[in-house]
């Protein structure tokens, strides 16, 4: 009877530990690491080996390789959005590219003047416009020059000119006036002529 009582006992303290086990494990997280602790714990003792049931090691196998294919599952995932985020990446890059590409000829553009089809920096374009100015201002002011050179000129010419006619008028009438002294005389001379001939 003592045997049936300790018999009873031990199998109590065994139901018992085993329903404190399995409330153990309610309470720990499902993890790969817990299930091989639950397995190794679970399993029976003989000599200096565990015995492990079957269908533990199976359940644990399942167990194993459906985490291992979620976790391709996820690096799958995770991959094919690596690459759609390199994809991404290269577009962004090119779009960049294009952009500071735009941008360097805009500030290209703003920074010159386009003269006949090419693209000239304004301080050059300054500079060949003031030069142009610079010489066409020097080329009036020569002409100017010239023009008032020649001008006064023209009027010294017409000056003289008008001095001249005024002298040559002047020695034209003292000529008239000659010739017709000398005519007077001659025909002074012709009547005395004719009156001594007469």
């Amino acid at each position: 009877m003592k045997k049936i009582i300790v018999t009873v006992i031990a199998v109590f303290l065994c139901i018992s530990l085993s329903n404190a086990q399995d409330t153990t494990q309610e309470k720990l997280p499902n993890t790969i690491e817990n299930q091989f602790v639950d397995v190794v714990d679970g399993s029976n003792s003989y000599q200096e080996f565990k015995v492990i049931k079957k269908t533990e090691i199976n359940k644990l196998r399942a167990n194993i390789l459906d985490t291992i294919g979620k976790f391709d599952g996820k690096i799958s995932g995770l991959n094919s959005e690596i690459d759609s985020q390199k994809n991404e990446i290269a577009s962004l890059t090119q779009n960049l590219n294009k952009t500071e590409e735009d941008l360097a000829l805009s500030q290209k553009k703003e920074n010159g003047i386009e003269i006949l089809g090419l693209l000239t920096q304004k301080a050059t374009y300054n500079t060949i416009m003031w030069s142009i100015i610079g010489i066409l201002i020097v080329a009036l002011a020569f002409f100017v020059y010239k023009f008032k050179s020649s001008h006064s000129v023209t009027r010294e010419a017409q000056l003289k000119l008008a001095e001249t006619e005024i002298e040559f008028e002047k020695h034209r009438q003292i000529r008239i006036e000659e010739q017709q002294n000398l005519r007077r005389k001659l025909q002074d001379e012709i009547n005395k002529n004719r009156k001594l001939q007469g």
